[in-house]
């Protein structure tokens, strides 16, 4: 049982080891996005959410990769960096599958639920990273899942608590879409048995 542990945790590590670079990479064209259109005077923040705007559907996809400033990418960049690597060490269809259905199962119920606003920001995919995570420990549990489920909680619950309304100026509604996404888009390949979407 220890060898099988050691094992199970040793692989994870392995190819989160592999995937370090990359991912920083990704991390890394994110801000030269954002420092382009910061430059520019931010004017692709159009893009974002407008909710029941035809317009403000195009924001579905472009809403994750805007932000509203240095602070508002900063704060988002470290939790998106750690969850995101996660979800990736634990398979690359894993995480394509949670960051496609997450952003846009939770960019359309903004879209369709959301106050009349410019809803930008990663924070909305960082909340359905989160939920995909504590599900599929619940879902798939073993060494690894339950691990990171229990890191996930420790260091980012307070993510939680970003799915209630607080500060005006704060989109929770991506932040709640985002994480009941994050719940659904877990449980479905469960539901469904769709086993390549499984962490392996």
């Amino acid at each position: 049982m220890l060898s099988n542990l050691a094992l199970e945790l040793t692989t994870f590590f392995e190819k989160s080891h592999t995937l370090l670079v990359p991912w920083s990479f990704g991390i890394g064209g994110l801000w030269l996005f954002n420092i382009v259109n910061w430059i520019s005077g931010s004017h692709l923040n159009h893009l974002g959410i407008v909710p029941r705007r035809l317009s403000g559907l195009m924001g579905v996809l472009f809403c994750p990769l805007l932000h509203q400033n240095f602070n508002h990418l900063f704060f988002n960049s470290i939790p998106l960096f750690v969850l995101g690597l996660m979800l990736l060490a634990s398979g690359t269809e894993v995480f394509f599958w949670a960051t496609g259905s997450i952003t846009l199962l939770g960019g359309l119920l903004v879209w369709l639920l959301g106050r009349r606003a410019n809803h930008i920001g990663a924070s909305g995919l960082i909340s359905g990273y989160f939920g995909f995570i504590i599900v599929m420990a619940y879902f798939n549990p073993s060494a690894v899942t339950l691990i990171l489920a229990g890191i996930v909680l420790y260091y980012f619950g307070g993510i939680f608590l970003g799915i209630f309304p607080q500060e005006a100026k704060v989109s929770w509604e991506s932040h709640l879409y985002g994480f009941l996404s994050g719940l659904l888009s877990a449980w479905l390949p469960h539901y469904l048995h769709w086993d390549q979407l499984l962490p392996q």
